[in-house]
């Protein structure tokens, strides 16, 4: 078996008396998507954002492609190869949908100067058609993205993530918001983008059927702790699980 892609090891993360995150271990391996699910305050969030250098936990360690990246800030582990989503949009709404691709990638096309002097679209223009074709938004394009149904400003979002070719994308409920009209074809982008991008997904959501569809492991997380790991089958069948969480 190939090594993991992302290893964590007993991360804690505490909050005065209240522990956020209390020893969570897990790894992922390439070109898996991983799913952490949790009821509210069972500390994914934190997890998360300690994984992106956002917050620095108290102790344990997170490794990528072997390398230490505990300590690491958020730019240095994007240039890395580390891409997200938020739970909120962080779309530019005065900008079109293509320059919002554009921009998204911008930061790793070399130094200040190099991209001073670069054309208006830092040769990312055809990797931003690619993306737009890819995510099927390519009518809407050339519009501001403030301008698009909320649905639509998702998608944008989530290709921005994309753009610079990311070896590992975290993304922080997908669906949230979302008509669920459209959380089936969030699902099935994501699978295409698995299989043709080859990258690696972390993925949080609240929407079950949708977890249970696309993740090929998922973690069960209950007061900052791992109650879990397994299939999709092997969560449904935990009892512990169904107890705790889903629900019998």
């Amino acid at each position: 078996m190939s090594a993991p892609l992302l290893k964590v090891t007993e991360l804690k993360k505490a909050y005065g008396a209240i522990q956020a995150v209390g020893g969570v271990s897990f790894e992922v391996m390439p070109g898996e998507i991983f799913g952490v699910i949790g009821p509210n305050g069972s500390g994914k969030t934190t997890l998360f954002n300690s994984m992106l250098g956002q917050i620095t936990p108290d102790s344990g360690k997170i490794e990528l492609k072997g390398q230490d990246v505990t300590h690491l800030e958020p730019l240095a582990l994007n240039r890395m190869g580390v891409g997200r989503t938020f739970q909120t949009l962080q779309v530019f709404g005065k900008m079109s949908v293509r320059d919002n691709l554009i921009v998204a990638a911008q930061e790793h096309q070399g130094n200040l100067f190099s991209r001073m002097f670069a054309p208006s679209d830092s040769h990312l223009g055809d990797k931003a058609d690619a993306l737009i074709d890819q995510f099927h938004i390519r009518h809407v394009a050339d519009k501001k993205a403030g301008e698009l149904s909320y649905g639509q400003q998702k998608l944008v979002d989530i290709a921005m993530a994309f753009m610079s070719e990311p070896d590992l994308v975290l993304l922080d409920e997908p669906c949230a918001g979302v008509n669920p009209s459209l959380v089936g074809g969030i699902s099935s982008l994501l699978k295409e983008l698995n299989k043709t991008r080859k990258g690696s997904f972390v993925v949080i959501e609240h929407n079950m059927d949708f977890v249970m569809d696309l993740c090929h492991r998922i973690m069960v997380m209950v007061e900052g702790k791992v109650m879990a790991i397994g299939t999709p089958a092997e969560i449904r069948a935990n009892k512990q699980v169904l107890d705790a969480y889903l629900g019998s």
